[in-house]
């Protein structure tokens, strides 16, 4: 219920959305080195010539290097969206996300007021070792001051990280501490989550958060299992929403779990690319498990791949909304100077045959604004407004009609939900972040009565002797917006929900955020009742 509000709030950040999910990790990514010899003239060679010719022969100096970086991604501009060029400076960042680790400190931080707070010290990580505290107050970072300035987090991010293994010394602020203490920190591996959060929703349903499909997001997924098994899990819920995708490979292992031996999963084919097909080994543990999987607009690529395996195999339900249509394959081709070009080299097709590739016929422009269309013409909330080329028509192993051309389309349609939704709700989200800075201050505030707290419900019961929502509506008018009455009624519960969860996310991570935020998600309410009904298509 909530996610899909909070993605209302947030609504004009889609078209952004969209754009991240065409430079997403959806690919095999095969790290490859450029062929040398591709057995005929090399089609570049007019263009070396003439970089060459502006080089030594140009009136003016001119940087070709930037000259050639502009234009790598014009040359590009007329192939499909998902064939991009990576600049060298950007390899370390994409490199981090696949492998599912970076070189850091181990802390998470939020820059509240100007100042950078240790919200949570990474448990057995180097800022750990070294004594950092939740609650730290960061103030340099070497040499370079990060409190009290307009620095964003990215580049506070970039000083903290660092080749695993090299040093860097922080000074900080500790409440109780008369004069600055300074740390000395050895930057350590440490891993980026891939799956957010694995908790039973209900006595026997478990509930499995994926992000991304990364190098270690299998091994993730299985230990979530097995949590799970151990405390009566008799049914599971995969929520793929907002994923963007990741590592084919990753997807087709997870995948495999679920299934009897011998089904396809997928297949790929290209030019160059012969037909390649996936199939299931039977050796998956849960091929029993009642499953279902949870989509919307904004699940792409593998995680497609994911729901699209489990749909045309008839293995469980597909509920939410349709997903975003990315069904082509990239490979990651190194460059001499350690860029990338992540190249188009395959499409991907689910076991009924068919691509969920959308258009790109049209533009780029025109595909990267596709999702807010549909918003427009009213896709989000009524299943009706969708219409699937009747030519792209194809079955489930099982004879259910499926489409085409456009992303997955949930068996179970479940609509955004608007239900207390008010402007006051989209002004405190988005003017200066009121909400979530109050939901900081907060935690901050009662730091030392919630350090104890072991889980979310322990958490509630602390939460409920506050009136939190018109607590944080006197902040905010503290801080200039105005209050509204009206709109502060009409989204009472909307506002309780979100101002727990962030001060959950504060308090544990995501087992305090996911559990408290997911109470009254109607997608995840509808997906409960249609298990145990077999699978089914409204």
């Amino acid at each position: 219920m909530y996610n899909n509000k909070l993605k209302a709030i947030v609504l004009p950040v889609v078209i952004a959305l969209a754009i991240v999910l065409g430079m997403g990790i959806n690919s095999l990514l095969d790290h490859k080195e450029v062929p040398v010899n591709m057995g005929q003239r090399m089609i570049g060679s007019k263009l070396d010539y003439i970089l060459n010719m502006i080089n030594y022969s140009y009136v003016d100096s001119v940087d070709i290097h930037k000259i050639e970086e502009d234009a790598i991604p014009q040359i590009l501009n007329d192939l499909d969206p998902h064939t991009v060029y990576i600049p060298a400076k950007d390899m370390q960042r994409v490199n981090e996300e696949m492998v599912g680790n970076f070189g850091g400190v181990g802390v998470q931080f939020y820059k509240y007021l100007d100042t950078v707070t240790v919200v949570k010290v990474v448990p057995g990580g180097p800022s750990e070792a070294a004594g950092l505290q939740d609650g730290d107050r960061i103030v340099k970072v070497n040499d370079s001051i990060v409190a009290g300035r307009n620095m964003n987090t990215d580049k506070i991010m970039s000083l903290m990280r660092g080749e695993i293994g090299t040093d860097v010394q922080l000074t900080i602020v500790r409440r109780g501490e008369k004069q600055p203490l300074i740390k000395n920190i050895t930057r350590g591996s440490i891993p980026i989550k891939s799956v957010d959060v694995a908790y039973m929703f209900d006595d026997t349903t478990g509930f499995i958060k994926v992000k991304t499909f990364g190098m270690n997001t299998y091994d993730e997924f299985m230990a979530s299992l097995a949590k799970l098994e151990g405390l009566g899990m008799k049914r599971l819920i995969v929520d793929l929403r907002e994923n963007e995708g990741g590592i084919l490979p990753i997807a087709i292992r997870m995948i495999n779990e679920f299934l009897p031996e011998g089904k396809l999963i997928l297949y790929t084919q290209g030019k160059a690319s012969p037909r390649m097909d996936y199939n299931s080994n039977g050796k998956g543990k849960y091929q029993q498990l009642p499953l279902t999987v949870l989509i919307d607009e904004a699940s792409a690529s593998a995680s497609e791949i994911f729901a699209g395996a489990i749909q045309d195999n008839d293995r469980g339900n597909i509920v939410g909304r349709r997903s975003f249509g990315k069904g082509l394959v990239q490979e990651q081709r190194l460059l001499p100077d350690n860029s990338a070009l992540r190249l188009t080299v395959a499409r991907y097709y689910v076991p009924s045959g068919r691509s969920i590739q959308k258009p790109y016929d049209e533009g780029k422009e025109k595909y990267y604004t596709d999702i807010y269309q549909r918003l427009l013409h009213g896709e989000f909330s009524q299943k009706d407004s969708i219409h699937f080329d009747e030519k792209l028509k194809f079955q489930t192993v099982g004879g259910r009609t499926v489409y085409g051309g456009g992303g997955i389309m949930p068996d179970l349609f479940v609509p955004g939900d608007t239900v207390g939704f008010s402007r006051y709700l989209v002004e405190v989200n988005r003017k200066n972040q009121y909400l979530y800075d109050f939901t900081f201050d907060f935690m901050d505030r009662h730091r030392q009565e919630t350090k104890n707290i072991k889980d979310y419900k322990q958490l509630l019961k602390y939460l409920d002797r506050f009136d939190l929502v018109n607590e944080m509506a006197d902040y905010a008018a503290a801080r200039g917006l105005k209050r509204d009455e009206k709109g502060i009624r009409d989204s009472y519960d909307v506002l309780d929900s979100l101002i727990k969860a962030f001060i959950g996310r504060h308090v544990l991570d995501d087992d305090g955020f996911y559990p408290i935020f997911y109470q009254n998600d109607v997608t995840i309410k509808k997906a409960i009742e249609a298990q145990g009904t077999g699978v089914q298509a409204d």
